[in-house]
């Protein structure tokens, strides 16, 4: 018994997956913050873009009188 728990008191494989499950959760965090930030900047420009498509009107003559 005495030999289990100095076995269980040295091994640290399961501190190495904690390690591991941590590192991942944050990357995983700052990827989804980096979506966020990619997803706004695009949301503004799309919106930029289509304000500045609905001002121009098509087919209109150049006024010249043809």
């Amino acid at each position: 018994m005495k030999n289990f728990f100095k076995s269980f008191r040295q091994d640290d494989e399961g501190a190495v997956t904690v390690d591991w499950v941590v590192l991942t959760a944050a990357i995983i965090g700052v990827a989804i913050g980096a979506i966020n930030q990619v997803g706004s900047a695009t949301d503004t420009v799309a919106n930029n873009i289509a304000d500045g498509m609905a001002n121009v009107q098509v087919g209109v003559g150049n006024g010249s009188g043809g």
